[in-house]
């Protein structure tokens, strides 16, 4: 898949998470395109900054979660790291050129209006919410990526949140055949057990019917 069609994942990355990033990372493929994220390098000499500047600068779309704001319970301090890189993407998208300027996303918060008490310089922003649902993300990126290509067919938000519920049943199947724990995916594993799932489930084929691994 070409990098022209590359979305930029900017979301938590912990534990608690991990449902909604399964989703997004599905989703993002089953609307053919390809999930970046700052997870999918290591490089210990790469500067982070560096490496999510480049990912942007690779990807013309985007997905931005800013929901999560609560204090650090050893610092007192909210963690800013999505709200930055979500301001880097629009950085570039109104300064960086022809190329960029093309840029689009979805962007997310929990709760309806809640980003404008953090974040109110986005109050003219089209901000999405998910309430921690799966079904919310996959809708929400699902009716983004339908007008970042407009002629592309995509299924309803729907019956791609059923075919990524088939998709979380067979996970530790398949997990279990290369040999992985999958409550311990990595970035790479898990976009690759999506894509070994998306070829063997495609619409319209036998397979698509049971739940297959």
């Amino acid at each position: 898949m070409r990098l022209a069609e590359s979305v930029f994942i900017n979301c938590p990355f912990d534990a608690e998470y991990r449902p909604l990033f399964r989703a997004l990372v599905f989703v993002v493929q089953d609307c053919g395109f390809l999930p970046r994220s700052s997870l999918e390098w290591d490089d210990g000499a790469e500067v982070r900054i560096e490496k999510i500047r480049r990912l942007i600068a690779e990807s013309p779309f985007g997905v931005h979660d800013i929901s999560r704001t609560e204090l650090d319970p050893a610092s007192g301090l909210p963690r800013f790291n999505m709200p930055l890189e979500l301001g880097m993407f629009l950085g570039a998208k109104y300064f960086g050129g022809v190329d960029q300027s093309r840029k689009a996303c979805v962007i997310f918060d929990r709760e309806r209006y809640r980003y404008q008490v953090f974040c109110s310089d986005l109050a003219g922003q089209d901000v999405r919410w998910h309430g921690g649902a799966e079904r919310e993300v996959i809708r929400g990126v699902r009716d983004a990526a339908r007008t970042w290509v407009p002629d592309r067919v995509l299924p309803g938000a729907d019956a791609i949140f059923r075919r990524y519920c088939r998709f979380v049943e067979s996970l530790p199947r398949l997990a279990r055949r290369m040999a992985l724990d999958p409550d311990e995916l990595t970035f790479g594993d898990l976009s690759a057990l999506a894509t070994q799932w998306l070829r063997n489930n495609r619409p319209g084929l036998p397979s698509e019917m049971p739940a297959t691994g």
